[in-house]
């Protein structure tokens, strides 16, 4: 017997989720995660794997994860020190950035500060033309020179990012050579390896970001395989990446970028997968964990991707999962400003010591205890039983705050639920008007261990469809995972104007990048031929920026081409120009590998009618109720509920205010939909 085991470690909980290859079937798990001592979550839920379910760890043919520690990094901005080396006269890349300030409504705001400040920028005497010539070799004395001048700073690395080096990374290559003589201690991270993009700014700012998380990452990941090791873990280990596929344990040590959104990328995956087999072809996914809520859009089983998501205060520039975040997490703290305003994150309690309702010395009040002051929450064992919800804790944490404000503690639970849903509100107008869709046309598929506990309260605000919750929603991340295909990306600038002439190179690129891709997919024990995917940056003349056109690759003809381009334009904006020249930009290519799926499985149909284990005195919007309490456990399908309604289960408890229509569909999911 063999088992496929996927990770996602949270902020408050790290999620397990096992797939047996002998039956297609799978088993979750939540356990506290460890930041005072990573690794040690892992340790836990294998031998409560191993206790509860019999799952021998030495029985494990698979193993991948998802974390949190790149991204972590750069919003902490914890990184270590590193140089930048670029072309000379060209010191100031980092702080030129792309001269927009953050808030272009405010002239106060101000760009943020690099992560390299400007004296660990170095210039090297350099230059390649942009039709990839090389004007000036670099000198190995002028190298030498950076180099000391780099250590004097205290540099613990070096990242190359010269002047068109996407077209030609010959110099780069030539001064990663000399730093391996001069400092082969020193690690050096060439832009034109990280992501061989045109423009400067956007190609650099992803190889500072790569180069500046490195070390953690390398750090974190040799723990994790340690611990892995020594558990009796003997598999291949694999890391979920930011565009939402995996890769092994080696390439995500050099590669650090490419999972800077590993986490976050796992549940959209999941849910994509899951919205897709149970019928949910428009959804919103909703993961809110302990820290933040992620929302993503996903349309026929597929996340939408895009490049120049935002990590911490800076873009990145690989292609991503497109996921809006905001910290509106089950932790985040409830507090008053200066000015007697009362606020809602983004600081989090975490899972040490957690909210305070926890019992495990947290007394900061946070939205957890909110929905515990309101008696919401914790009728049932949550955390597979690891917690038992302390509602005295959760009202005595609450009520400073409403003695300061002058209310009561319901009252003041209800605000800070409201507060953290018109936060969420917020974030997804941005992303639906980003991608030109109508929530009003979707579900919200809710997931994380908190997603289901305010899905229907930021559904309502939205006029939604509805709201899915999957049978076990607290693990998502965890599954999204486990089933991601082995998947990558690749970019090659071409720079060519879409006529007869100027795409005579175009098929031998093509077939370049898919030798490239193939040997890529092999390297990692992938026995199959993938499947790939053809795309290019094409824009007008004369336009500054592209848009990523699909392309056949049996028809690169000219006009199946500019059919392709005028297309997407038409699609994205209304509107062609038919007559117009066209550029080819960037060609990209994305291979995958697919890996097996579990079963999804119909659950018994009901004989009778849904009873609560009991009834309890709960509030919405500061009103009281008489709320039935549902284990989900005993659910059937074809049970229907009306709301106000909570029910439990061992990863989450859904919350459903009054106005809601509840019912329990042929593969388990809680559809839930407002009342006409």
């Amino acid at each position: 017997m063999a088992y496929r085991i996927g990770v996602d470690v949270g902020g408050s909980f790290t999620d397990f989720a096992v797939f047996n290859e002998a039956d297609a079937s799978i088993t979750t798990l939540k356990v506290f995660s460890r930041p005072d001592a990573p690794g040690q979550e892992i340790v836990a839920g294998l031998r409560a794997l191993a206790d509860r379910h019999g799952i021998d760890p030495r029985e494990v043919a698979y193993f991948t994860h998802g974390t949190t520690v790149g991204v972590n990094t750069v919003i902490q901005r914890n990184g270590h020190d590193i140089a930048l080396f670029t072309t000379r006269n060209f010191e100031d890349v980092l702080q030129v950035a792309r001269l927009k300030i953050p808030q272009i409504h405010n002239l106060y705001s101000r760009r943020p500060d690099p992560l390299i400040p400007r004296n660990r920028v170095f210039g090297i005497d350099e230059r390649t033309e942009a039709t990839g010539t090389v004007l000036k070799s670099p000198d190995p004395e002028d190298v030498a020179q950076a180099v000391a001048a780099a250590r004097a700073a205290g540099c613990a690395g070096i990242v190359l990012a010269f002047l068109h080096s996407y077209r030609n990374p010959a110099n780069e290559r030539a001064v990663r050579d000399m730093i391996a003589d001069i400092a082969p201690d020193l690690p050096v991270f060439s832009s034109a390896q990280t992501w061989p993009i045109i423009r400067e700014y956007e190609r650099t700012i992803t190889a500072v970001i790569s180069g500046y998380v490195q070390p953690r990452v390398a750090t974190y990941l040799d723990r994790f395989e340690e611990v892995l090791r020594a558990q009796g873990v003997a598999c291949p280990l694999h890391i979920t990446k930011t565009n939402g596929g995996v890769m092994g344990i080696e390439q995500a040590r050099a590669e650090c970028v490419q999972m800077i959104l590993s986490g976050t990328a796992s549940g959209v995956i999941g849910a994509g997968y899951l919205a897709q087999a149970y019928g949910y072809p428009r959804v919103l996914s909703l993961d809110i964990g302990g820290t933040s809520a992620d929302v993503a859009v996903i349309l026929d089983g597929q996340a939408q991707y895009g490049v120049g998501e935002v990590i911490g205060d800076f873009q990145i520039h690989v292609p991503s999962v497109s996921v809006s975040s905001v910290g509106q997490g089950g932790g985040s703290v409830a507090w008053i400003d200066p000015l007697g305003i009362l606020k809602v994150g983004p600081d989090s309690a975490g899972s040490t010591p957690g909210p305070a309702c926890y019992g495990r010395g947290g007394t900061r009040p946070t939205i957890t205890d909110a929905m515990a002051a309101s008696n919401l929450i914790g009728h049932t064992p949550l955390g597979y039983g690891a917690v038992t919800v302390d509602h005295t804790a959760a009202r005595n944490a609450l009520a400073p705050l409403a003695s300061r404000l002058g209310i009561s503690v319901e009252d003041v639970a209800s605000d800070i639920i409201a507060i953290s849903v018109s936060s969420m509100y917020a974030e997804v107008s941005g992303l639906t008007s980003r991608f030109g869709i109508d929530p009003r046309e979707f579900h919200l598929f809710a997931f994380g261990g908190a997603g289901a506990m305010l899905a229907c309260f930021l559904a309502r605000e939205l006029n939604m469809q509805g709201v899915v919750v999957p049978p076990t929603p607290g693990v998502v991340s965890a599954l999204g995972g486990l089933i991601a295909d082995l998947k990558n990306d690749f970019i090659r600038t071409l720079y060519l104007d879409v006529t007869p002439a100027g795409l005579a190179t175009l098929p031998d690129a093509v077939a370049a990048l898919q030798t490239t891709a193939r040997d890529w997919l092999r390297s990692q024990q992938f026995s199959g031929e993938g499947q790939i995917r053809l795309s290019a940056d094409m824009r007008y003349a004369g336009q500054s920026y592209e848009i990523e056109t699909p392309l056949d690759p049996a028809d690169l003809s000219v006009q199946a081409i500019g059919a392709a381009f005028h297309a997407e334009h038409t699609r994205l904006y209304g509107h062609a120009d038919a007559h117009a020249p066209m550029q080819l930009v960037n060609l990209r290519l994305v291979i995958a590998g697919a890996t097996p799926k579990p079963a999804i499985r119909e659950i018994p149909v009901a004989t009778a009618h849904a009873r609560p284990v009991a009834t309890v005195a709960a509030w919405f919007d500061g009103v009281a109720h008489q709320v039935p309490v549902y284990a989900r456990a005993d659910l059937r399908a074809g049970h229907h509920l009306h709301a106000p309604a909570i029910i439990g289960q061992d990863d989450t408890t859904t919350v459903v205010p009054p106005g809601f229509a509840i019912a329990v569909e042929r593969f388990g999911n809680l559809v839930i939909t407002p009342e006409a």
